[in-house]
Formats: C-alpha cells, structure tokens, sequence
C-alpha cells in the first residue's frame, strides 16, 4: 500500500506554512502518525488519491481546519468522524458515500460543505442541495449540519424510546420476580407451617400414648387391693371339686385309722417279720431318730419326763 513517505518523501519537505498538499499522491491509507506530528498542519489536501476509508484515528487530527478528500473512493466516514471540532471547510466531493454519519452533527464550525457527486440518500441529497458557489456551499454546510442535529435527536428519542422500553420491561421482569418469589416464600410458609402442624399431631399422640401407658399399671394396682381385701366375692368352686373336697374330709380320718393300725399291727405282732412290715418299721424307726434331734421335740420329752 502506497503512502505520503515512499511517494513524496517527508511530509515536512509538503509543508507550505500551515498547508500540507498530498494530492495526487497515489495513495490508499492516510499516513495519520505522521499527520499528527505536524499540528501546524491545519490545512490538509488529500484530494485525488484511492482512499476507499479513512483509519478512526484520523479523527484525532483536532487541529484540522480545512479538508480536502474529493476525488477518492470514500463509501463511509468514521462513526466519531464529528471529533474534528475545528473544521471549518470540508470538500467531499466525487466520491462514494451514501450517508454521513450522526456525529457530523457536531462539526459546529462547519462552514463549508462539498457533498456533489456522490450517491447520497435521497432525504440527504436533496437538504445538501447543489454547491455550484460560494453562497451555495455555505449553505449546503449550515443546512447539512441542521439536518444531522435533526437525525440526532431522533436517533436520540429513539434510544429513549428503547431504554424506556427496555426499562418497563425490566420493571416487569423483576416486578415478576419479585411475585414468584413472593409465591415461593408463601409455599415455603405453608409447608412449614403444615410441617409444624404434622410433628405438633405425633407429638400429642405420643404424649397421649404414655398417659395411656401410665394409667395401666395403675389401674392394676388399684384392682390388686381389691381382691386381696375381699371387696370383691369370691367365686364358688366348681361343684366337681366341692364334691372331691368333702370326699376327702369323710375319708381322711378313716385313712389316718388305717395307717395307724397297719403300724400298731406291724409294731406288735407276728407280722412285724414281714417284708411290708419291714419297710414300715424302717420308715417309723427313722422318723422316730429325725424327730428326737429336732430340739423341739427334745424340750416336749423333757417336759413330760419332768411331769
């Protein structure tokens, strides 16, 4: 890519006082380093060359007065293009551009505008109007610059319109939010509050399952005195057992008589030599010796030897 430096050697040798003339010099980007090395540089011709766009640091050469791009290939300015506050005089003429951009509104000390022979909007075009004299590029300037401060502002309006936009539909995304939240928080209540109901139940029923417990024991204790002080009748036997039990009263004593006699019989007579008898006087013998180490039955003898 051709610039200033290979084609017209130093800029400072192109420096005529304060205008610096890089027409015709075949070139496709703006030596702009270079350009800002040299602020007395307020006038600047880069007329006839092939620049199709322009770096957006060109738009920190703030000291620019007047500006000469006609004849390039310019599509577009840069987008802070309305940095270059000082800019007094621009030409713009045979180029490529369609629209300007919004921050040309700023060039407050635009006197002078240039926009012929360009493929310009049709709004754009016809508020640019022709340049054909002094009187009518003033004017193109004055009436240009009215145009962008108009397209600003709507511009402007526009992002209101859209932060207003974008503002409500935050309010009714968080207005939303906060509702859900809200919801959230009272299911959360409810829950806790039927959590709480839920133990609050199981631990009455397990406090009522004790006192159940303890009332039991009681009431046995309270039963048992009862039956012991014979509050409560007793039941009759059965009739079967009254039965055997006066049985055995009729036959006891006679029971008693015969073990008596069987041992008075084995005791004193001749069956005392028999194998039955035997056994008896053994079992009477050894009661008898059991009977007489008891000291009970020792004091009893006594007693009655001393009567």
């Amino acid at each position: 890519m051709t610039k200033a430096g290979s084609k017209g050697g130093n800029l400072r040798d192109k420096l005529d006082g304060n205008e610096l003339d890089l027409s015709l010099s075949d070139l496709n980007e703006v030596p702009v380093k270079e350009l800002a090395a040299l602020p007395k540089a307020t006038i600047l011709d880069l007329s006839c060359n092939k620049l199709s766009t322009l770096p957006s640091d060109f738009c920190g050469l703030t000291h620019l007065v007047k500006l000469d791009l006609s004849k390039n290939k310019l599509q577009q300015l840069p987008a802070d293009f309305g940095r270059l506050v000082n800019l007094q005089h621009l030409d713009l003429l045979n180029n490529r551009l369609v629209t300007l951009p919004v921050s040309f509104a700023q060039l407050k000390n635009l006197k002078w505008l240039d926009l012929k022979d360009n493929p310009l909007d049709p709004v754009l075009a016809k508020v640019a109007g022709d340049c054909l004299d002094e009187k009518q590029c003033k004017q193109c300037a004055n009436k240009v610059l009215q145009h962008m401060k108009a397209v600003q502002a709507d511009q402007e309006r526009e992002r209101q319109r859209r932060l207003e936009v974008e503002r409500e539909a935050e309010k009714k995304r968080e207005a939303k939010q906060r509702a859900k939240e809200a919801q959230e928080r009272e299911l959360r209540k409810r829950e806790k509050a039927e959590e709480k109901e839920r133990r609050r139940k199981e631990y009455d029923a397990l406090k009522a399952a004790k006192r159940e417990q303890e009332k039991k024991p009681k009431k046995e204790t309270n039963q048992a005195p009862k039956s012991k002080s014979g509050s409560r009748p007793r039941k009759p036997p059965p009739r079967k057992h009254a039965r055997s039990w006066a049985v055995l009263k009729l036959l006891l004593p006679l029971l008693l008589l015969c073990v008596a006699g069987g041992l008075v019989a084995c005791r004193v007579t001749e069956l005392q030599q028999q194998p039955l008898c035997t056994s008896v006087n053994t079992i009477y013998d050894n009661a008898v010796q059991g009977l007489r180490r008891h000291e009970i039955f020792q004091w009893v003898l006594q007693t009655d030897s001393q009567q």
